[in-house]
């Protein structure tokens, strides 16, 4: 799951919780001391939801269906592309009230060192509204991708994506339903 998916599932928190959720994918280590108690909830909370999604059978079924080349980088896409549908999933104004307060409870803090150069640009950009857009998650894909060493095995993914769309969009349902029940709505 990526930055949408991980506010809707903590937006019955506080927003200290919920910050946690959103920037848990920066910060390293169990030691989580330096950050409040809300914060570090949230960080555990995000890990629980990432460690459940990634055990998912779906989600098993769903890498194991990518182009084996690419296969090991297809969790990356794959957690993109849930906030994609994620995104057409939810009615706008839930979607947009969502994104409103993610968008100010990250503006208001400082980002972990891993993330704080790309936070300003998820906001200013509207990485959580874009989402809805097919084209835009095909390209925060490939973004993504550049950021790691070699060729860019995440935007080789993209065809893959596009040709399992409707596939990858039932799998995202399934998933979804588990995950809510399990794990939506921390308080």
């Amino acid at each position: 799951m990526n930055f949408l998916a991980h506010g809707w599932l903590a937006r019955g928190g506080t927003d200290d919780f919920l910050y946690g959720n959103l920037i848990a994918d920066g910060v390293k280590g169990a030691d989580l001391d330096a950050w409040g108690t809300e914060i570090a909830r949230g960080i555990r909370h995000h890990r629980r939801v990432d460690a459940y999604v990634d055990a998912h059978p779906v989600v098993r079924d769903a890498r194991a269906r990518a182009p084996s080349p690419q296969r090991r980088y297809a969790g990356i896409a794959l957690d993109l592309l849930w906030d994609h549908f994620l995104a057409r999933h939810l009615e706008v104004g839930e979607r947009d009230a969502l994104v409103g307060r993610c968008y100010r409870v990250l503006d208001g803090r400082v980002a972990p060192r891993r993330l704080e150069a790309m936070m300003p640009a998820l906001i200013r950009q509207d990485w959580l509204r874009g989402y809805a857009d097919f084209s835009f998650t095909c390209r925060a894909v490939a973004g993504v991708g550049r950021r790691i060493d070699g060729p860019n095995q995440l935007a080789r993914l993209v065809p893959w994506m596009e040709r399992d769309y409707g596939h990858l969009a039932r799998d995202f349902e399934s998933l979804w339903n588990d995950l809510e029940a399990e794990l939506g709505v921390a308080p």
